[in-house]
């Protein structure tokens, strides 16, 4: 298999789960905007889910992509800005998970949470990912199958 731009890499896999963390930030909005039985244990549901995913993300990151970048790159005031905004997240993300959706400033940390992250996936997207795939010394290929082994492990995912 050739690595080209195609190659599903570490960097499409972190994208994949800020695609896939988008989807539950833009579903929790429009449950804040329903009046319908169980929206308020449906948005507790989604806020849990998306903390776990947001959790596990930035673990995997700060375990394998963050050191990995830190030896092939020779600026690196982008990493370290990344480990602030996950500081700040998961500061967040503690608060949210330790609140009921009763509380009235839930939904206003899980939208301050999505645009936390909002923030830190152009980022990554726009500056972190093209000097990442630009290093000659990284394996993104064989780190992405790392990352999603890590992944697997943390979100309890039987591997067969």
């Amino acid at each position: 298999m050739s690595t080209t731009r195609t190659t599903a890499d570490a960097c499409t896999l972190l994208d994949n789960d800020h695609k896939a963390v988008k989807k539950m930030f833009k579903a929790y909005e429009e449950l804040t905007q329903s009046k319908a039985r169980g929206t308020e244990k449906k948005k507790l549901e989604l806020a849990q889910q998306i903390c776990q995913e947001l959790t596990v993300h930035a673990q995997i990151e700060e375990e394998i992509f963050y050191p990995a970048l830190r030896e092939a790159l020779s600026e690196t005031d982008l990493l370290a800005e990344a480990e602030v905004e996950h500081a700040s997240a998961k500061d967040l993300i503690a608060q949210i998970e330790a609140m009921d959706t009763a509380d009235e400033m839930f939904d206003a940390k899980v939208t301050v949470l999505g645009e936390y992250i909002d923030h830190h996936v152009k980022e990554e997207r726009n500056e972190i990912f093209p000097k990442a795939r630009a290093a000659r010394k990284l394996d993104l290929v064989a780190m992405r199958d790392e990352l999603q082994a890590r992944k697997d492990a943390l979100m309890g995912v039987e591997v067969a």
